[in-house]
């Protein structure tokens, strides 16, 4: 797979897919429960995450 063809979601497109609520994807993503890319915002202090589709695929596809 070229890295020009992943896709990244959102917190909210997965909180949404997931059924669950925003500060839930944040904390699994700060607490490494959830594979996240973290950008950094205001001097590094906050982060804005992004999630691979295929990550968030595949944790469905377990719960089922």
């Amino acid at each position: 797979m070229s890295i020009l063809n992943i896709k990244l979601l959102t917190v909210k497109e997965v909180a949404k897919i997931l059924r669950v609520d925003e500060s839930t994807i944040r904390r699994w993503a700060h607490t490494g429960h959830l594979k996240a890319v973290a950008i950094p915002q205001n001097g590094g202090k906050r982060h804005k995450y992004r999630f691979d589709a295929n990550t968030v695929e595949a944790l469905l596809q377990a719960q089922a």
